[in-house]
């Protein structure tokens, strides 16, 4: 039998390589940002075109490289970060694998241009799929310029499954926010289609926090500080006031490496216990500084996941840093009892001679059961003569009209709230959540918050398709602040906000102007309204237009559908049953959940049998 048993190309073995590596447009971009951190660059920009798909460069001004380093680096388990495993215990670099580079000249067209701070001449690369096509001297500034075109060109099947610009370019800013959220010491700049969409000085690290994610957030942050044997905790946490139902900025970095941590998550909701809503979040962001020797980082392709020696120790050290935090800036809320109106009690004065006791004067004479004692008289009231203007013929039974008798003969007024019963159906609620109505088949029970939220979706799908949703002006314009991500997917999606009747302005720096709100959502706060709707698209994607439109409606309906344990009258229940099933799916909720059930009468008659 022949043997079995061969080495693969390294071309093969790279392009496997790069399936656990480069995932999409947004991990080139970590790796050669975090390989140009590495180089000790004080600026670097990040330019893109269609969210990474055509064309990706990342220039920095760091260390450079020399003519040989530049084509080695392109080599698999090339690097410069460690030597031998037992530097894996004192890693302090982004990188050290030596996969990236390999992995991306694999599935892409490369260009490199480097030159080191004290060489007179660079040197350019030019490789496609793992091949190098040419290597000569070339004058260029000092650093390292990367250019990745036509990303997996030669991996069709992978090129397939990229999803939408849009969502391509929003992982490319959820890495690039990792990344500059721990080197505030370095200036970034983003770039897409040339659009500059970032632009971060260097600066202390609150300041960049506030620079990517607004001032506002920086209002609600208090910082977080701790030194042990075991591990330095520094960073900033959300006030109680700062959290919210979705979209809560969370981040966990060790060692300047962004990583997620669900046990240590729980460490941090801990401290807030009794404090948030169920559901709500807290944004946070913890650093964490530990003997690398102490943490294993590689056990995952894409470095998020770390272990820890001692996870529990650490765990009571962030749930004790964010409590003493939250205690020290008063950041708890303290009883407060109402002092208005109380006596003024003077504080007792040993010195002083105290007040005699006041002196009651009373007849110890006086006897309530003496024969002398004034009784009260009793009034006699004659009731006879208060019906006595009335004759027996004025209340005899026959002249009350009877039920049984035709229409015809019943007074006018029993008449027209007969014909009022007739025309409108009574209708029951229960503990203000459900609607109780009779039908020929037996009891329907209709829950009220997802029948409104049904008809308020079909009416707001339907103006967004007309593009004729009905506006309500705001006296005073609010100020809706977000993120770098959430302002690029805002202005993508903004034709889709001005039909549901949304008038928005940017004024600049991620601020935008809230000028008009939908017809019927005035109860709402259009701020948290907004952010909530752009939060929805952006966990849940978007990249087809029909599903953009069913994301925002679907929110703003439920957004501003009737609260469950609202009180309706029969009037308002009528109403909304009407509306319900003059929609197109009445049984069901734009989110799926059923909205009617029926009773059966053969099931209500065997609950009495």
């Amino acid at each position: 039998m022949s043997d079995i048993i061969h080495l693969l190309p390294d071309s093969v073995a790279n392009q496997i390589a790069a399936g656990e590596v480069i995932q999409r447009p947004a991990s080139v971009i970590k790796e050669l940002v975090e390989n140009a951190v590495d180089a000790g660059a004080e600026r670097i920009d990040v330019v893109v075109l269609d969210a990474g798909k055509t064309s990706i460069q990342v220039i920095d001004d760091g260390k450079g490289m020399s003519e040989t380093d530049a084509r080695l680096a392109f080599e698999r388990h090339a690097t410069s970060k460690i030597r031998e495993a037992a530097d894996l215990f004192a890693l302090r670099t982004m990188g050290f694998r030596g996969e990236a580079l390999a992995s991306i000249a694999a599935v892409a067209e490369v260009e490199l241009r480097t030159r080191q701070h004290d060489a007179e001449l660079g040197t350019k690369v030019l490789l496609a799929a793992s091949q190098v096509d040419s290597q000569e001297p070339d004058s260029c500034p000092a650093g390292s310029n990367f250019v990745v075109r036509n990303l997996f060109y030669n991996v069709p099947a992978r090129r397939k499954f990229l999803k939408s610009n849009q969502t391509e370019l929003n992982n490319i800013l959820q890495e690039y926010e990792r990344i500059v959220l721990v080197h505030p010491d370095v200036t970034f700049t983003l770039t897409h289609n040339g659009t500059q969409l970032t632009n971060l000085p260097r600066s202390t690290m609150r300041q960049r926090i506030a620079n990517v994610f607004g001032k506002k957030l920086n209002e609600q942050l208090l910082p977080v500080e701790v030194d042990t044997t075991l591990v330095h905790l520094s960073g900033f946490v959300g006030k109680p006031e700062a959290a919210r139902k979705k979209g809560a900025h969370q981040f966990f970095f060790t060692n300047g490496r962004y990583m997620k941590h669900s046990y240590f998550h729980k460490a941090v909701m801990e401290a807030f216990d009794q404090l948030l809503p169920p559901g709500e979040q807290i944004p946070y962001f913890l650093y964490l500084d530990i003997a690398p020797a102490n943490i294993d980082v590689n056990i995952h392709p894409t470095k998020t996941e770390i272990k820890f020696e001692n996870e529990p120790a650490i765990w009571q050290i962030i749930a004790a840093a964010v409590k003493e935090a939250l205690g020290r800036f008063n950041a708890i809320p303290t009883i407060d009892f109402d002092t208005e109106g109380r006596p003024d009690i003077p504080l007792f004065n040993g010195g002083q001679t105290p007040i005699d006791a006041p002196v009651m004067e009373f007849n110890p004479q006086f006897n309530p059961f003496k024969s002398s004692s004034v009784a009260p008289k009793k009034t006699s009231v004659d009731w006879e003569c208060l019906y006595g203007g009335l004759s027996k013929a004025s209340y005899q039974a026959e002249d009350v009209p009877s039920l049984d008798e035709p229409e015809e003969d019943m007074p006018q007024l029993f008449r027209e709230e007969n014909m009022l019963a007739e025309k409108s159906a009574q209708h029951y609620q229960h503990k203000g959540r459900y609607i109780l109505t009779s039908v020929k088949s037996g009891l329907m029970i209709v829950d009220q918050h997802r029948a409104h939220m049904r008809i308020l979706y079909d009416r707001y799908k339907e103006q967004m398709q007309n593009r004729a949703g009905g506006a309500q002006g705001l006296l005073f314009p609010e100020i809706l602040q977000v993120s770098v991500s959430e302002s690029v997917v805002l202005d993508e999606i903004m034709d889709d906000f001005s039909s549901l009747g949304f008038e928005i302005s940017s004024l600049g720096g991620g601020a935008y102007s809230i000028n008009a709100i939908p017809a019927g959502t005035e109860s709402l706060n259009p701020v948290e309204l907004a952010h909530d709707m752009l939060r929805c698209v952006l966990e849940k994607g978007g990249g087809a237009e029909e599903e953009v439109q069913h994301r925002l409606a679907l929110s703003l309906a439920r957004s501003s559908a009737i609260v469950p344990g609202q009180v309706l009258n029969n009037e308002e229940m009528e109403n909304l049953v009407d509306g319900l099933f003059a929609c197109d799916i009445p049984n069901y909720a734009p989110d799926g959940k059923i909205i009617t059930a029926i009773l059966e009468q053969t099931e209500i008659e065997t609950l009495f049998k």
